[in-house]
């Protein structure tokens, strides 16, 4: 049951008809995963918890360091040296405080991802590294979980949804191996300009709201690149891997 503030807080979600009311009690009742509060998770976390999701839950060891304000706007100046799940958790809970925060002070292992991601509905995954990403997807495909994963580098970024259990491929079914040595290197090493996780991020929130109230057409099956030099988004196509070691049919 809504309450008079929730129908005044999410009052432009209510009037569109992809969403209303019942959609409305769709993200309310959701459990979304975020692994990461950095770049994407930033600007993920945040749309999230403006639009009434109603638990969320933040997967960080770091801390926040001052060289990370340049883009990741969930954190603060004078959040420097807090933990990045209890400098997010603050901020959400400025943002909405009727979302439930949950957090996870830790980093993903194969001893501990399965117990944690299992208790969400959807994950996202904004990590930074290529062992985390195999991870979460090969968890997130055993548990049936979808998974909207993103990535950014320099000026490009890229997600895509993925949901083996119900028919689309998942991320090794895309990206079977990781890239050389080399050959995609951290934002540490190569840098990034800060608006652009601004932009994937709030793209990966808008497929989880979609997601979640049944709202028009997915990026399921579909690989969204971003080149902010050259102001162009372009859309591949991507399939299922039957003989995929992680969700194929061996």
């Amino acid at each position: 049951m809504m309450t008079d503030d929730d129908l005044d807080r999410y009052a432009r979600h209510i009037i569109l008809r992809e969403i209303g009311g019942p959609g409305q009690a769709r993200l309310r009742k959701a459990r979304v995963l975020s692994i990461g509060a950095g770049g994407l998770g930033a600007p993920l976390l945040m749309y999230l918890a403006a639009a009434g999701v109603g638990t969320l839950g933040v997967v960080d060891d770091d801390t926040v360091d001052l060289s990370n304000l340049q883009r990741q706007v969930i954190h603060a100046t004078d959040a420097v040296g807090a933990a990045k799940t209890d400098s997010a958790a603050e901020t959400l809970a400025r943002v909405n405080p009727g979302v439930d925060v949950v957090r996870h002070g830790l980093r993903l292992t194969e001893a501990n991802a399965a117990e944690v991601i299992g208790g969400y509905d959807l994950v996202c995954d904004g990590s930074d590294n290529f062992d985390t990403r195999y991870l979460v997807n090969a968890t997130c495909a055993q548990a049936g979980v979808p998974l909207v994963a993103g990535a950014i580098g320099q000026w490009d970024g890229q997600l895509s949804l993925y949901d083996p259990a119900r028919g689309g491929p998942c991320y090794a079914c895309v990206f079977p191996q990781a890239p050389a040595a080399g050959l995609a290197p951290s934002c540490a090493e190569a840098g990034v300009v800060g608006a652009l996780p601004g932009v994937i991020g709030s793209m990966m929130a808008m497929e989880v709201i979609k997601h979640i109230c049944g709202a028009g057409e997915t990026l399921v099956g579909r690989l969204l690149v971003y080149d902010a030099l050259a102001a162009e988004t372009r859309t591949l196509k991507v399939r299922r891997d039957a003989g995929c070691g992680v969700c194929g049919d061996g």
